[in-house]
């Protein structure tokens, strides 16, 4: 018995620990002032409002920046599943020389501080006159979620028998249409995994865009976030509803993916 108490015991406290700030955040987001401003804690809002999200939305640039961060992601996001799936296949299927280096290397980008880099690729971005813009931001952000999703998208193609893809060239498809027919739709854990790791990746960044984009209209939300208790002095139920509008998305598609997310890192890192 008490062999299964701690192990639940403790899985409890650490689920507390981390959903309580959550929910700190998304009521505070709705109590009225009254209740934020208070000498003891108020855990439920006495009288719901939705004006700190009126706010937030009506914050200068609002709408311009949720449009930045959702093309930034998403272009980046299919950006690097493309590359990584011509690369895992290419990785995991073909015996060419420097295949391991080339794992390796994806390995040590992985693990690398891109931080460090910011300094280099500013100096970059600069000097080909592209500041301002989310086109290098895009890249980088393909650059940056591009290791893991090779990685794991080599253990899902590894773990496909051969037999499958050699019974359809043999039925007549090619090598490509093989790999469209047969292999593709059993990555499909794989690239909700990886999916969810680049959007998270993708949508929460912060240095680069600091360093890279300087004009308003040309940030995303992040930024945006970063300032907005200097925009608004000491109102934290506007900063509360903007910080619970940039997590929906996030909460939402992890909610939506988790399951098969989880599954598809843990079976994507032993396979392969």
């Amino acid at each position: 018995m008490w062999a299964r108490v701690w192990p639940n015991a403790t899985a409890l406290v650490l689920f507390a620990g981390f959903v309580f700030p959550v929910y700190w955040m998304f009521s505070t987001a709705f109590k009225p002032n009254s209740d934020i401003v208070t000498d003891s804690p108020v855990w439920f809002p006495t009288s719901p409002t939705l004006e700190h999200f009126r706010t937030a939305v009506e914050a200068e640039n609002f709408w311009t920046l949720v449009r930045n961060s959702v093309t930034v992601t998403l272009v980046a996001v299919g950006l690097a599943l493309l590359i990584a799936l011509f690369a895992a296949f290419a990785l995991a299927r073909m015996r060419f020389a420097g295949r391991k280096s080339i794992v390796l290397t994806f390995m040590v980008a992985q693990m690398a501080p891109w931080e460090v880099m910011v300094i280099a690729i500013y100096m970059t971005v600069r000097d080909a006159d592209m500041l301002d813009s989310l086109v290098p931001l895009t890249l980088f952000y393909t650059v940056m979620v591009l290791p893991l999703t090779v990685l794991t998208l080599r253990g899902y193609v590894a773990a496909v028998p051969r037999e499958l893809e050699e019974s359809a060239m043999v039925d007549g498809c090619g090598r490509t249409e093989a790999f469209r027919r047969v292999i593709f739709p059993l990555l499909a854990p794989g690239i909700m995994a990886t999916s969810l790791f680049g959007f998270i990746t993708a949508w929460n960044e912060f240095p680069m865009v600091l360093i890279l984009n300087k004009e308003p209209r040309a940030q995303t939300l992040p930024l945006w976030l970063s300032g907005f208790q200097t925009a608004f002095g000491d109102d934290w139920g506007a900063t509360m509803a903007a910080a619970s509008l940039f997590a929906v998305p996030i909460l939402l598609l992890f909610l939506y993916l988790q399951r098969k997310a989880v599954g598809g890192l843990t079976a994507g890192a032993v396979k392969g």
